[in-house]
């Protein structure tokens, strides 16, 4: 014959607080972590415009780049990009990502620095320059 279960048997044993404490805390930092990974690559890794997918996929010419730089950037960052007006553009890709410095060129939204929108390959050619500098 089967002996019916009584309410105490059926009830699993009581964890005891710590564990539980020890669990939470453990959810929470991982929660944590997670949050913190995620706004590191949203932040490192932008979506890309078409306009900047276009240039990065181009190969620039320095020497058309340079060209560029001396019709639309030197009264402001100077004849050898040393800074004038505008700050010294030397050693730019080690401040900032091709990304950064394609942004910077197009959006016009670092007064004094105008808004400046040069067709896809001419902006391949002048990151190419900038980053010889």
């Amino acid at each position: 014959m089967i002996e019916p279960i009584s309410a105490s048997e059926s009830n699993p044993p009581a964890v005891p607080p710590e564990v539980e404490r020890g669990s939470a805390w453990r959810w929470w930092l991982g929660l944590v972590v997670i949050t913190f990974v995620a706004l590191w690559y949203w932040l490192t890794h932008p979506v890309l415009d078409a306009y900047t997918q276009s240039v990065l996929s181009l190969e620039g010419d320095p020497a058309k780049g340079r060209s560029i730089f001396v019709m639309n950037c030197v009264a402001c960052h100077g004849q050898w990009a040393t800074g004038e007006v505008g700050p010294s553009l030397k050693e730019l890709s080690s401040r900032k990502s091709d990304v950064q410095v394609i942004q910077q060129v197009i959006s016009g939204k670092t007064p004094p620095m105008p808004l400046f929108q040069p067709d896809p390959q001419e902006m391949a050619d002048l990151l190419s320059y900038l980053k010889q500098l």
